[in-house]
């Protein structure tokens, strides 16, 4: 079946300034969007070009904040907006536990926590490098970053846990990168991050206990893990791939194409996918000694298209899915992975204890049904 292509029709415009000023133009692009975690979710946050960070109340009935238009569309006005950073807003992120509590990242290399009954300065404001993207996984009280590489120290590229400031604690080195990490998802059920990064390779890292200072944990090598590694590597017929494996393993002659006609062309795209349905021995298997070399050894080669990069990652955020990964790329193929190893007798306990719930809140008080409606069924999804 061909994918269907629908053409919606628009039910709402979200206007940014007020009635009497309602010019977008200044605050430019919209760069990031969050939706409030937290019941009844009515609340949507933009951050722009200019620095400024917008919320607005979706079901408002205000006449300040809501215009019927002639075509029967809603046009919203914000409700609040205040300027957060001096370049424009890279990410935002809302706190699951209290929604009055949100995080953002600029171009300004700064990241700031904040708190929305007191938006006129930041609860704590951190530079370090450029952020990419962030977390904020729901029983920590800070959050995971995904660093751009171009601002970063020799060595220190990579993903960050960075408390928020209640606890005091210093920057947690979650996982080394050498190439800028694109994406970064975390899953509040497995307390693990997941990340993309340029070279190819999506990794999982599992955070340990935040409450506690992480300058204790030990071994953190064996808290991460690799998922797949995806190569660039060239056709045996082709002379220009001739003498190199890989390339986007640090090889001595890396490619020359830079286009994407020039690199399908020559070159294919090799996923070398982890065993995940055990972790037994795992810190001996192939995949795992390659990432830990990579790590420390691996080189990058930028002149040429990054079609093995990975831009985009996520967990799903559903309990009967706590499983599942999807992550695509630059060559425009979208994988899904299962983490079964990560999966625990008390995951699915709390799925059966879900569905019995879900059920009981669905099920007709009383045995008669209405003609011409069907009995509504709920299940989980089989296990894969």
């Amino acid at each position: 079946m061909k994918p269907a292509i629908y053409k919606v029709q628009c039910v709402a415009t979200l206007q940014v300034g007020s009635m009497q000023a309602s010019d977008p133009s200044e605050c430019g692009q919209c760069l990031s969007l969050a939706w409030m975690p937290t019941r009844p979710h009515h609340h949507l946050a933009a951050g722009y070009y200019n620095g400024m960070v917008v919320f607005w109340n979706l079901p408002t009935n205000s006449p300040l904040q809501r215009i019927r238009l002639s075509d029967g569309s809603l046009k919203l006005y914000p409700f609040q907006c205040f300027l957060a950073h001096d370049q424009a807003v890279r990410t935002l992120q809302w706190c699951k536990a209290n929604s009055h509590f949100i995080v953002s990242a600029g171009s300004d290399r700064k990241i700031k926590f904040w708190d929305l009954r007191r938006p006129y300065e930041p609860i704590n404001s951190i530079k370090r490098f450029l952020s990419t993207e962030l977390a904020w996984l729901l029983p920590y009280n800070g959050v995971t970053v995904a660093q751009d590489n171009c601002y970063a120290s020799y060595g220190l590229c990579g993903i960050h846990y960075i408390d928020a400031g209640y606890l005091g604690f210093k920057a947690y080195f979650t996982a080394p990168r050498k190439g800028t990490v694109w994406s970064l998802s975390g899953s509040d059920w497995l307390g693990t991050i997941a990340a993309g990064d340029i070279s190819g390779e999506l990794i999982a890292a599992i955070l340990p206990d935040m409450a506690l200072n992480p300058i204790n944990v030990k071994r953190p090598i064996e808290r991460r893990f690799p998922i797949y590694k995806a190569d660039l590597m060239p056709y045996q017929d082709n002379p220009e791939g001739q003498g190199h494996s890989s390339a986007s393993s640090g090889a001595p002659n890396p490619p020359k194409a830079r286009t994407y006609p020039e690199t399908v062309n020559h070159h294919y795209l090799l996923f070398q996918d982890t065993d995940l349905g055990s972790f037994h021995d795992l810190l001996h298997r192939e995949p795992m000694l390659r990432m830990q070399e990579g790590e420390g050894h691996s080189q990058l080669c930028l002149d040429r298209l990054q079609l093995e990069a990975i831009h985009k990652v996520r967990f799903s955020p559903n309990l009967d899915s706590y499983g599942w990964l999807v992550s695509g790329g630059q060559s425009g193929l979208v994988r899904i992975h299962f983490l079964r190893g990560l999966t625990s007798p008390l995951g699915h306990r709390m799925q059966l204890e879900s569905r019995a719930h879900f059920n009981a809140m669905f099920q007709p008080s009383s045995p008669t049904k209405e003609p011409g409606f069907s009995p509504t069924s709920h299940c989980l999804l089989p296990s894969p």
